[in-house]
């Protein structure tokens, strides 16, 4: 009987797959694609994942070695999701190993079984009385004998703190043989009889028109892009889709763009429905996070939200998937396997045949020229629900005003006369900390960091300089490194200077502060959030969170107080992303009856991109931004890979990467190909970060197509490279940040 060869991808950055033999007594019907197995590499053990079994290998027979174990029945991932990553790891040119580790909940990684909870239950057994003259001196355990007794089918083990039950006390029963434990399998939610547990909204025609236009296409793949202004309803459409969509007895995915969305989108979604609903994001913990992932792959979970990650979670009945603020960044994965969650959700939807929904208020360039070009069905929602009124925009200027912490005069009189009108105000600054930099008013001194081409950021209230870009903290000096002198002075103004400023400012109101630093703990965010909702005057200060998704109604004055940082940046996607940032912020303000305010501080007011956006809105702004990338042939107009190198010492990046671009010219003689240029090596815009030396070749195709096909043949070369191995490097295939 010939050998079982096993091929088996491995978590491992190697783009290749290890072969095995079959595991003693296990037959050929047992192993199938998806499935784990446990098997030696080097000397450890791993968890691979098979996925094709063969009769012959390259290695020798005698040269394999054999599995050690077959961890499932049946594989863990359902054949058309282990489709999505075979699929991935081909189009982002990843290692196919590593690929389904980012597919697989932690613990699955880890090898436990692919099964959902078994709780311990304990049981007094059957003639245990407390009369037991074991029990005579034993006060504690026959109080929990007693309690036991109460409870004939049993007392959870998770659930013995809150019944007052000592966990000690029960195990010494369990050694005389009065109670026992028991192992039952959790069982799942019944489903409900009526799916809304609230009634529906009144839609107006344009959120009816858009429910219509994806609600006629059940059961096949179509994409939608949801373009509405902020305030528009786009979340009472989502809610009526997937009622629908759980009438047809179906399954609803819906990925989010931050974790701090998840909470509010939970609980608006647990309100409106008597479903079940599975939260999958980086902050559940990895059994809360397996548990979801294997209900909703069972058909126990009818809504599925999560971030990125939440993509790879599998559905026995999909129906829907929804992308909510489809252009937000942090939906591409910056490190390891660097998928766009947005892009591959669509890759997902067409394999599965079911609709997908893009929504956005700003809706990034390359949604917009796929829904101008035909590929999307655009559906616009340009109403705000409800009768609210759009913000009104204001350009202050600020040339030659004296600037109090970055807050202008005018800016404190707009703040002041809104919170005297009982209503709340959100000052937006996208940098955290006190100040950007500290300088010496001696020597010109400033606090950069030892380990990359940046300045550390002042954060006044732990003392501390530290370094945004790699963690580096320092004690902040009392006097100058270079000169001794005492005068240091903090430079420009972050969310921490603007809080304390706007305390001073404005004693009678509370000052809350929205940042990574202050909602880094449990609960804060919360906290913060049920504060504003109490809707009394208040000042909201903070970064690009508090852009995404909130609904505060009581805000009617956004105030912007630097909008000039996306005017003068090196990265041709800047404008489009202080577009966004300013839209969705603004967005903020006028939600309910009262009409809202922007007022937008900068030294460059009249720009051409400001007045455009503030005056004709975001919309004439991206086709104008389309028009200009289009003769500049930029994204979407073309196709882009990133090698990025990075080395301990300077010059060994840009060797490897003079190295490989030579190597990449020779293949596109070799394959014929076109339309495909090199531009670099060049050292990185930070070229220093982390003590590292970053350098990058960029490669821009005017088809997809040549583009994978060089890349393709392109990394297996760089694989055997010889000055690979002295450099840490990595490829991004349609890179959305070129740093």
């Amino acid at each position: 009987m010939p050998n079982l060869i096993l091929r088996l991808a491995l978590p491992s950055p190697l783009r290749r797959l290890f072969d095995y033999l079959a595991p003693a007594g296990v037959s050929r019907s047992a192993l199938q694609p998806g499935a784990r197995l446990r098997v030696p590499f080097g000397r450890r053990e791993m968890i691979g994942v098979l996925v094709e079994v063969d009769s012959q290998s390259e290695v020798p027979t005698d040269k394999l070695k054999p599995a050690l174990e077959l961890l499932d029945a049946r594989p863990p991932l359902p054949a058309s999701l282990f489709k999505l990553c075979l699929w991935t790891a081909q189009y982002y040119q990843h290692s196919l190993g590593d690929t389904l580790s980012w597919a697989l909940p932690v613990l699955l990684r880890q090898g436990e079984p692919a099964e959902t909870r078994q709780e311990r239950y304990w049981l007094a057994n059957k003639g245990a009385s407390v009369d037991d003259p074991r029990l005579a001196r034993a006060p504690r355990q026959r109080d929990a004998l007693k309690a036991l007794a109460q409870h004939p089918h049993g007392v959870a083990h998770s659930l013995l703190s809150q019944l007052q039950l000592n966990r000690d006390s029960l195990q010494l029963l369990h050694e005389k043989g009065l109670v026992r434990v028991e192992v039952r399998r959790t069982q799942p939610h019944a489903k409900p009889a009526h799916w809304l547990a609230q009634p529906e909204l009144p839609l107006n025609a344009e959120q009816r028109a858009a429910v219509n236009a994806v609600a006629s296409g059940w059961g096949q793949f179509n994409a939608f892009l949801l373009a509405g202004v902020t305030g528009s309803g786009k979340t009472e459409v989502y809610l009526q889709l997937i009622h629908q969509c759980l009438e047809a007895g179906k399954q609803a995915l819906v990925l989010i763009p931050e974790i701090n969305l998840g909470p509010q989108t939970f609980d608006r979604f647990a309100r409106r429905f008597n479903a079940r609903i599975a939260l999958l994001h980086s902050a559940v913990n990895d059994r809360e996070r397996l548990d979801a992932w294997l209900a909703a792959r069972d058909g126990e979970a009818d809504i599925i939200i999560g971030t990125r990650s939440a993509l790879f979670t599998p559905m026995k009945n999909p129906g829907l998937i929804i992308v909510d603020e489809e252009h937000d960044a942090s939906y591409k994965q910056q490190e390891g396997l660097r998928y766009h969650a947005r892009d591959l959700a669509l890759v997902r939807a067409r394999q599965e045949d079911v609709p997908i929904v893009l929504g956005s208020a700003t809706p990034s360039l390359e949604s917009l020229h796929n829904a101008y070009s035909g590929r999307y069905a655009l559906l616009k929602l340009t109403q705000r629900a409800g009768g609210a009124s759009q913000p009104r925009f204001l350009r202050l200027d600020v040339k030659s005003r004296p600037l109090d912490s970055g807050i202008s005069g005018p800016m404190q009189q707009a703040i002041a006369q809104t919170l005297a009108a009982g209503q709340q105000v959100l000052v937006f600054l996208n940098r955290r900390g006190f100040a950007p930099t500290l300088l010496c008013h001696d020597c010109g001194w400033l606090s950069e960091c030892p380990r990359c081409d940046a300045r550390m950021t002042v954060h006044q209230r732990y003392q501390e300089l530290r370094c945004h870009h790699c963690g580096h903290v320092e004690k902040q000096p009392s006097n100058c490194p270079k000169c001794q002198h005492v005068d240091l002075r903090p430079v420009g103004a972050g969310t921490e200077r603007a809080e304390e400023r706007l305390a001073v400012l404005f004693p009678d109101y509370p000052v809350l502060r929205i940042d990574r630093d202050s909602t880094s703990r449990k609960g804060a965010m919360d906290r913060l959030f049920a504060t504003i909702n109490k809707g009394e005057p208040c000042i909201l200060v903070g970064t690009q969170m508090l852009a995404k998704g909130h609904h505060f109604p009581r805000v009617t004055l956004v105030s912007i107080l630097d909008a000039d940082g996306g005017l003068f940046s090196a990265d041709f996607r800047a404008s489009e992303r202080m577009a966004q940032l300013i839209v969705q912020v603004a967005g903020r303000a006028g939600r309910a009856e009262e009409p809202g305010k922007v007022i937008i501080q900068s030294h460059l007011a009249d720009h051409p991109l400001l007045v455009q956006l503030t005056e004709q809105g975001y919309f004439a702004f991206a086709e104008q931004e389309l028009s200009e990338r289009r003769s500049a042939g930029l994204p979407p107009f073309c196709h882009l890979a990133l090698l990025r190198a990075e080395a301990h010492k300077p010059g060994q990046a840009e060797s490897f990467l003079d190295e490989a671009c030579s190597e990449a010219e020779y293949l596109l003689g070799e394959l014929g190909l076109t339309g495909i240029e090199l531009l670099g090596p060049v050292p990185a815009p930070m070229e220093r970060r982390a003590g590292r030396f970053r350098a990058q070749l960029l490669l821009q195709g005017n088809a997809r197509a040549p583009l994978h096909r060089l890349l393709n043949r392109w990394l297996h070369a760089l694989e055997q490279m010889p000055s690979g191995r002295a450099v840490r490097w990595s490829l991004d295939v349609d890179p959305i940040d070129l740093f």
